[in-house]
């Protein structure tokens, strides 16, 4: 499997890899700093490879597959052969919304669990707007829930926390207490976890890419609450002040 080199450094905009197999229009890298989607909840991070002749294949999607990381590409595979080193390069404006978002989403997932034990049981990172449902089963007003809690992420976000990444063994890391906040369970494959820490606002257990300061995430502003089920209490916001591309799913609001 590729080296996940945005686990490692998330301002990582550019790294070089070896080529280690070729399928179709699929490239398999030796070391990729590309995000898969939608692992994790994030969307997949595009960009370009770039051949040893200066030649740029455009990546168009990144995608877990089969244990790796297949890198979809669109234009001409003939000058690329397993052992060719290539550039990759990153879309870092899209990239980088994402961060500051998938950070934005573990405090106020942070403040839901503290507030009322809440879980994630779903969500959605994309450029331009993220997207999670929590299980507020037993909370009668959750429209003002999530809206009172997305006004307390705000306040802890510009305290300008730094933001610490680090690895633990499973069993150690698994006695802290709300390190898993989604509902569904860790693996039990994953002998090793990735620890992403807001020192006294969230500890998770998370494999994406995050800011290294809450300040850089700026605020954010809710779009839309809808009530999607039971234990799926959605909640749609974005980075304030940044348009909203595409359009927001439907339901009972």
């Amino acid at each position: 499997m590729a080296r996940l080199l945005f686990q490692e450094d998330s301002y990582l905009r550019e790294f070089e890899a070896i080529v280690v197999g070729i399928k179709e229009n699929k490239v398999f890298l030796d070391a990729t700093a590309f995000h898969p989607g939608p692992s994790g909840g994030l969307d997949m991070d595009t960009g370009y490879l770039v051949l040893p002749d200066g030649t740029k294949l455009k990546v168009i999607e990144v995608r877990e597959d089969e244990g790796d990381v297949a890198h979809i590409v669109e234009g001409d595979l003939s000058k690329l052969s397993t052992g060719t080193k290539v550039k990759g390069v990153i879309d870092w404006d899209r990239r980088y919304s994402m961060m500051r978002l998938h950070t934005a989403s573990h405090v106020i997932a942070a403040v839901l669990f503290n507030r009322y034990g809440a879980k994630v049981t779903g969500g959605h990172i994309r450029p331009d707007m993220a997207q999670d449902d929590f299980d507020l089963v037993n909370v009668e007003d959750w429209r003002g829930a999530l809206l009172s809690a997305v006004e307390e992420a705000n306040s802890l976000l510009s305290r300008c926390i730094d933001v610490k990444v680090y690895w633990l063994e499973r069993e150690k890391a698994l006695q802290i207490p709300g390190i898993v906040k989604l509902a569904s369970r860790l693996p039990p494959e994953v002998k090793t976890l990735r620890i992403v820490e807001i020192p006294g606002v969230d500890i998770q257990a998370d494999g994406g890419p995050h800011v290294k300061n809450t300040c850089e995430v700026g605020r954010v502003e809710v779009v839309k609450v809808e009530n999607r089920g039971k234990t799926r209490k959605r909640l749609y916001y974005r980075l304030a002040g940044q348009p909203q591309g595409g359009v927001v799913g439907s339901g009972s609001g």
